[in-house]
This record gives structure tokens, sequence and C-alpha cells, in this order.
């Protein structure tokens, strides 16, 4: 007597559904009738290993997050794919970037003593203080639980407590020197936003005062180094791929429609309580789907086109999870520059007053925290977007962003960087000698079968739950 099978569908083959295919098909061998249907014409999902100007690049996920404990880690550990190629450089493989140049828009070396070093320690101990759950609730009238309001609040008793007034009132003086155009809280503002901004490319977030500031303690990085994988992170994706049998991985199946069957079951014999319908018009019945597709494409679900619809729709409570966890955009751009030893630079964008005009750099680059080559030498840059500037990064065409970091770097490295400082004007420029050849850039949030990146914690607006 022949045995049927339990039918197992894994809907999307990113790391999620690879890696339950992997796990169900290595633990019970047989057993079940597996499959994995993939929208689009690869594997890995936001997990793109490429290669840019010679160099290797990860278009999505790039970092491994801790090695301690981390089961990525380990993976790519014991198959070897932490050891690099000699005559192939990658991203960030000598680590996190370190002696960073930060330049106030204009080109003025913001003084690290006076202005960088003073509030980025009081950034890190504010965002350190979240993230332990070391916070009390925002006061009344303010009242606003997001992170900016946090922030912004920790900045404001900074400057009324932590200097006393001779103190700040001399170093207000010395940042005021020269034309004048920076006053020592408008370097201090500009600064805090840069740090502000590389947190919205960390979250995804649009506005950091969207991101509700009691679930920061909910995120926990494994301890230890973070790393990127010399190899490519898809090797780890194609690692787990290539132990699943031949076909059982079926790419270019969007899925439409999903039936369930809570109850009776289905309406035909033979047939699973799950029903899958096709955008080609197929149709497949499974005993069991594990559906691994982006959060964007099920918040599009719910009442949106280009999402998975249900029928029945699914429970209030997990259409409610949906519909509240934030699903922000983020995206990297990548710039091949024509000459190399380009800075760690770091932008302190004006936040309001004379200094905006100092450059005509286009809006959707001016949350951008920096620019930096992926490796100490490289000729290959890259500046992280997030939120509403990832999106029009999105929809320009490859000259207009050249022309939009062409501005920046005019803007910020108008002067031969010769280690010199000051505290908010300069030298008078010189061309800058950093031109860009040609750009890559991923497209996270307009991709159909992606529609964002990273999800994020959001706080109800209205006051009348934490989400």
């Amino acid at each position: 007597m022949v045995v049927k099978k339990p039918r197992v569908i894994i809907v999307g083959a990113g790391m999620a559904g690879l890696t339950a295919a992997h796990r169900l098909f290595t633990a019970s061998g047989d057993f079940f009738d597996l499959s994995v249907v993939e929208a689009g014409e690869r594997i890995g999902g936001r997990i793109l290993s490429s290669e840019f100007a010679g160099d290797g690049v990860e278009m999505g996920a790039t970092w491994i997050h801790g090695i301690g404990g981390s089961p990525i880690y380990a993976l790519a550990r014991d198959l070897d794919f932490l050891r690099g190629d000699d005559n192939r450089p990658w991203e960030r493989m000598d680590g996190f970037p370190t002696d960073p140049l930060t330049v106030a828009e204009g080109g003025a070396r913001v003084d690290d003593a006076l202005v960088v070093a003073p509030i980025s320690s009081l950034y890190r101990r504010l965002m350190d203080s979240a993230r332990a759950g070391d916070v009390d609730p925002p006061p009344v009238p303010d009242g606003d639980p997001g992170v900016a309001a946090f922030l912004r609040r920790g900045l404001r008793a900074y400057r009324s407590s932590s200097r006393p007034a001779a103190a700040r009132a001399a170093a207000a003086a010395a940042a005021a020197a020269g034309d004048g155009a920076w006053s020592l809280e408008a370097l201090e503002d500009a600064v805090f936003a840069m740090h502000e901004n590389t947190e919205r490319t960390c979250t995804s977030a649009d506005d950091l005062a969207d991101l509700d500031l009691a679930a920061e303690g909910e995120y926990r990085d494994f301890p230890g180094d973070q790393i990127t994988i010399a190899r490519g992170y898809s090797r780890i994706v194609e690692h787990l791929a290539g132990a699943l049998p031949d076909g059982a991985i079926r790419l270019g199946r969007r899925l439409r429609r999903l039936e369930w069957f809570p109850d009776g079951g289905p309406p035909c014999a033979g047939a699973g309580p799950v029903r899958l319908h096709f955008a080609d018009g197929a149709v497949a019945d499974a005993d069991h789907v594990i559906l691994t597709v982006s959060l964007g494409v099920l918040k599009a679900g719910l009442g949106k086109e280009g999402g998975v619809a249900f029928d029945p729709p699914l429970p209030d409570v997990k259409r409610g999870a949906i519909g509240r966890l934030g699903f922000g955009v983020v995206n990297k751009l990548f710039m091949e520059a024509e000459a190399e030893a380009f800075p760690f630079l770091q932008m302190a964008f004006a936040q309001e007053g004379p200094g905006r005009s100092a450059a005509k750099i286009p809006r959707w680059i001016r949350k951008t925290a920096s620019i930096c080559p992926i490796y100490g030498g490289s000729r290959v840059l890259l500046a992280w977007f997030a939120g509403e500037e990832a999106l029009q990064l999105e929809a320009l065409d490859d000259e207009d962003v050249i022309r939009g970091a062409h501005a920046a770097i005019e803007g910020f490295l108008p002067l031969h960087v010769d280690g010199t400082t000051c505290n908010g004007t300069g030298p008078s420029p010189s061309p800058s000698r950093w031109r860009i050849a040609r750009v890559r850039r991923s497209r996270w949030g307009t991709d159909p079968l992606f529609l964002g990146r990273t999800a994020t914690w959001l706080w109800d607006r209205a006051g009348t739950t934490w989400i």
C-alpha cells in the first residue's frame, strides 16, 4: 500500500523559506512531498551578492550581526565562506570603517573635541539607554512615545545641564569664529541629525518619530564581532538550496491568492486544506503551507494591489499585527570614483540657516549620513538611503544620481583634505578631485516582490494602543 505523503509548499525562496525547506528535508528525509515556490527568477530574497568595479558587494543583507551563537556565522565558518579570494576584495573586508572625517555643509571640518566627540557620545548614551529599557515615560504635556522625541529631550537636557555656562559660551565663541556661518548649536544639531540619519538606515524608518521607544529593547544582536561574508551572503542560500532534491524549487511562481479551509476541510475530495492560486492561472493544493513572503507583500494584501489575497481573510488579530508593523525602505548606492583615497566622510548637513545654501545638494541626499569606501583604499564608495529618500533614489536615472553625488562631494570636500580642523568655517575651496564614473543601487521599495526591506516597531499616533 502506497502511503500518501503530506504535501508541504513553502512560498518564498529567501533565507526564511530555504532555511525551513532545508530543515524539513534534512530532518525528515523523504517523509514530506516538499516544494518551494518563488515568484522571482532567482533565489535569495533580500540577499543578493554581486560585483561592482571588481569588488564584491552586497545589494541587500550585508552583515552577520554578532558571531557568538549566530547560526549564519557557524554555517559560513564551517563551509569556509569567510576566507576571501586574494583576487577579489569584498565589501567591509576590513570591518567597520574608522577615522571618520566629519565635515559641515560648505566644506569646514567640524572640530572633534568641541562638537563631534561630545555629541556622538551623547547620542550613543541615549540609544544605549533606550535599548536597555532604561528610560522614563515621556513627560506631560510632551507625551510623545517615539524615539525622535526621546532623543531630542536628551539633547535639550545636555545643553541645559551638562556644561557650565561659561565653558559653553567660550565654545560658542570658538565655533562662531571666521564668518560666523555656524553657531555651536547649529553644529551640534547637524552632528546629532547625522547620527539620527544613520539610525534611520539601521531601522528603515522614514522618521524616527514613528518608532516606538518602548520596543527598542526588544532587538538584540548576537554578541561578538560584526562581519561580512568574504564569498558573499548569497553563498549561504545557495548552500541551503543545494541540499534540496532536484526540482524542489520552482521559480517564476507568483502567488496571488491563498484559500484556506479552517472549518470542515476543502470543498473537493482529495484536495488539501490549503489551495494556492498563482499569477499564471495554475492551482496547487497542500496539506501545509509555510508563507515566507515579504512583510511588504503581506501589507499590500490588506486591501492593496500587488499582495497575496487570503480567502477567507486572515483573523483580525493577524491582520492587525501586519497592519501595525512598519516596513520601511533602505537602499544602497555604490559609486565608482575615478580616484582613490576617498575619506570616510561624515556629512553634517545644515538643518536651517545660511549653511543650507552652501551647495546645491538635492533633497534626496540630504539625509544621508556618510559616503565611505567599501574598504580601505577601494575606489567603490557607498552611501545609504532610507525612507522617502530611498524611494526618490530609485526613481532617478543614473545621470541624475551622479550629478547629485557630485553636488554632495563638492559641498563637503571642496578642499584638499590635509588634516587641519576648524570650527564651522574654513579656507577658500578648490575643485574636488573625486569624480564618479558610474553607479549601481538597490531598488527594494518598488520591487513588487518585496515592497520594502526591513520591519520596524511603530507606535499608535492615535494614542489608543501600544504596538
